[in-house]
């Protein structure tokens, strides 16, 4: 499985593949580029968030929340949603997230946001919308289901910007 970390390089990947790192480089670009491209996502998670979340960290739990629910509320993006869902349940798919996910797109939001200790504020804010994501889209849970946007978004955004600039324990 493909996941980024400290160890992984282009020129390693390169070498797994039996190409030149120039090639990989060409239609990949950086490592980080590389890593969302494995993911096989019908939209590049940290352009959506970019365009829609970065601003004032005021409000960007609302628009989190907001820009989330767009993509999967979208019928033709969900089924590559929720694949990428069940590879983060599989075994190794903790390292996908650690290794991936978290350094790639949640990390650099944190930080285009300007919040302090984004490694840490960045895995609070995924302990609750992964939760969401999961409850509203893999499992179904009635109660989350049956919220329409406004009211899942005025439930969560207080809790996610206080993870996001509230005070840390």
């Amino acid at each position: 499985m493909l996941f980024r970390s400290a160890g992984t390089t282009i020129r390693g990947v390169a070498g797994d593949a039996g190409v030149d790192p120039a090639l990989v480089h060409h239609y990949f670009g950086s490592k980080d580029d590389l890593f969302v491209a494995a993911l096989e996502l019908p939209v590049d998670p940290r352009a959506v968030l970019a365009e829609q979340v970065v601003g004032p960290v005021e409000g960007a739990g609302e628009r989190l929340l907001r820009a989330l629910i767009g993509v999967w509320d979208d019928p033709a993006l969900r089924p590559a949603l929720l694949a990428m869902v069940r590879r983060l349940i599989e075994p190794g798919g903790d390292a996908l997230f650690r290794g991936g996910f978290l350094p790639v797109v949640l990390v650099p939001l944190g930080a285009a946001l300007g919040v302090d200790r984004p490694e840490r504020r960045m895995q609070l804010v995924a302990s609750q919308v992964i939760g969401v994501i999961v409850l509203r889209y893999v499992v179904r849970a009635d109660a989350i289901v049956a919220m329409d946007v406004d009211t899942l978004v005025a439930t969560y955004a207080p809790v996610l910007d206080g993870f996001l600039a509230g005070p840390l324990p």
